[in-house]
């Protein structure tokens, strides 16, 4: 048979295009098997969900005690009463962990920068931050947020502020900042030393080389676990109802109180839920993104 000018070469005896070896086939087969394979996982693991919440659901509505939770948990004209005064309050609970969030990361990074100065010059403030982690990591958060909450205003010191949030704001941050300063610690730790050592020898001193070289690529490097500590702080949040402040938890409480029904609480967390699990989504995609930069060779 006569082919033109641009047709491709083919074997007289197989038939086939002279890329078309073995080899090659045997790489399509593979990838057919391959997406064929992944197509029956993702179908298997949907089917085995689906089966798994249909199983627990009807184990749950159809237990002896399903109708008094129904009616304690979920009641739907309760909800639709207490959600949207819960939800008005939960913009209180959105400014007390907006700012103790911003003063956890400057706080936090004094101390971390403190704990990794080098020198027997620098041993009291290397013992000082590495006292102050260890105090406000052992104390329990609802137990600093009581003590402060109720002790500092009870001093009538002067100058002092008597308000119970201001007090709370402080307790999350002098906590959170403990744990966010061991993760700055981390990361300033994995920067390799020869980064300093550059830096130095660039004419830099050590305070600009932290400043400009290490802390930029440290803090690139835990920003996933940032978020984590941060949505925790979300929820501690609602800690500031102990002192008796009125936001979304001390609302919930309210209600629940009026209507002797657990509902209000259910309202609360489905907010805490929607606000949350598309953080620790963007938290699972980053380190995700950061894990293929690793494994291609990529700086952070």
């Amino acid at each position: 048979m006569d082919r033109g000018p641009g047709a491709e070469p083919r074997s007289a005896v197989t038939g086939r295009a002279a890329g078309e070896g073995p080899a090659a086939l045997a790489g399509d087969r593979r990838s057919r098997i391959v997406g064929g394979g992944e197509g029956r996982s993702v179908w298997v693991a949907v089917a085995s969900t689906a089966v798994f919440f249909t199983v627990a659901g009807v184990l749950v509505v159809t237990s002896p005690g399903w109708p008094a939770i129904r009616d304690a948990f979920f009641d739907g004209a309760v909800f639709r009463d207490a959600f949207p005064k819960i939800l008005a309050r939960f913009g209180r609970n959105v400014a007390i962990f907006g700012i103790a969030e911003v003063l956890v990361l400057v706080l936090a990074l004094l101390i971390a920068v403190m704990k990794s100065l080098p020198g027997p010059v620098f041993a009291p403030l290397r013992l000082l931050a590495a006292a102050y982690t260890d105090l406000f990591r052992g104390v329990p958060t609802i137990l600093v947020v009581a003590l402060l909450g109720f002790g500092m205003p009870a001093l009538g010191l002067r100058g002092v502020p008597r308000s119970d949030v201001v007090w709370a704001i402080v307790a999350l941050t002098l906590v959170y900042a403990a744990y966010v300063a061991e993760v700055y610690r981390a990361g300033i730790e994995s920067i390799h030393p020869s980064q300093m050592a550059a830096a130095r020898s660039l004419g830099l001193s050590r305070g600009q080389a932290m400043r400009h070289v290490i802390l930029p690529q440290a803090v690139r490097r835990v920003i996933p676990p940032l978020l984590n500590d941060f949505i925790g702080l979300q929820k501690d949040s609602a800690l500031v109802a102990f002192l008796g402040y009125t936001e979304a938890l001390r609302q919930a409480q309210i209600v629940s109180a009026a209507d002797f029904d657990f509902t209000p609480f259910v309202a609360l967390a489905l907010i805490y839920v929607v606000i949350t699990i598309p953080q620790a989504r963007l938290v699972d995609w980053l380190i995700a993104r950061d894990q293929r930069r690793r494994a291609g060779g990529g700086t952070t």
